[in-house]
């Protein structure tokens, strides 16, 4: 009797631009940037077009050298860039089985890639609670010893099947770093520790203060599933469905 895993990917992206500063503000508004200009509406439409026009500015449009990129004028205000990979689903292996017990293991690598100065965040969280399911069986979620903290080692009780994860690369948050022998304290990324669970709420795993375009910054997710020596899991395929979210800080 064998019972596979298989982890469906899901991603999310949602861009949220912060404004820093403003030329005019009230109780009711806020203005970022203002132009002076003797015309120009921001609504012109119709089923064909959208025409968004300034009359009158002066010294707009954009310069470049090989020290500077200028875009002035009140149409040239800031794009930011933001995107997210999409990996495939995983197939965790070996297969575990179902009177004898095992582990499976499997990975997958989101790249957030952004030109905001501010950075981004990424969170992860799973469809259902528990998130490992097979029609009405399932493997629990993970249960660090700490609480809240994440185990430093994998660990489960023998009677027990569960089913967790841990974000490895440089942006992880400081939860999931170690000091070689727990979480949420120094500055490592040992490999394969800081195990934790899945939920339906956002867990943030990863955040950056910082633009990273071109080259972009990789998380690693490692998921893994075990069925303890002395626990009887059902046969089936047990899937999990996650979604990772990047926001722009």
């Amino acid at each position: 009797m064998r019972t596979f895993i298989i982890v469906i990917i899901g991603f999310g992206l949602i861009i949220s631009y912060s404004v820093s500063a403003y030329v005019i503000s009230s109780e009711n508004y806020r203005i970022q940037s203002d132009s002076i200009n003797v015309g120009g509406l921001d609504d012109q439409e119709s089923a064909n077009y959208m025409l968004k026009d300034t009359i009158g500015e002066d010294s707009s449009g954009e310069s470049a050298s090989a020290s500077y990129n200028l875009k002035a004028g009140y149409r040239q205000m800031d794009e930011t860039f933001f995107s997210i990979s999409s990996p495939s689903d995983v197939t965790m292996s070996p297969s575990i089985g179902g009177v004898t017990g095992g582990t499976g293991n499997g990975q997958a690598i989101w790249t957030v890639t952004t030109d905001n100065p501010a950075g981004y965040v990424l969170s992860i969280k799973a469809s259902t609670d528990p998130a490992l399911k097979s029609g009405s069986y399932s493997f629990a979620d993970y249960t660090p010893s700490g609480g809240t903290t994440p185990d430093y080692n994998w660990s489960i009780i023998s009677a027990d099947s569960e089913f967790g994860f841990t974000p490895e690369g440089s942006d992880i948050v400081q939860k999931f770093k170690d000091n070689s022998s727990a979480c949420n304290t120094g500055s490592n990324d040992t490999s394969d520790k800081c195990w934790y669970d899945l939920s339906t709420s956002d867990e943030d795993i990863s955040n950056s203060s910082s633009a990273n375009h071109p080259s972009g910054t990789a998380t690693t997710v490692k998921f893994r599933a075990q069925s303890g020596s002395s626990h009887l899991q059902a046969e089936g395929s047990y899937t999990a469905t996650v979604t990772v979210t990047a926001i722009a800080n």
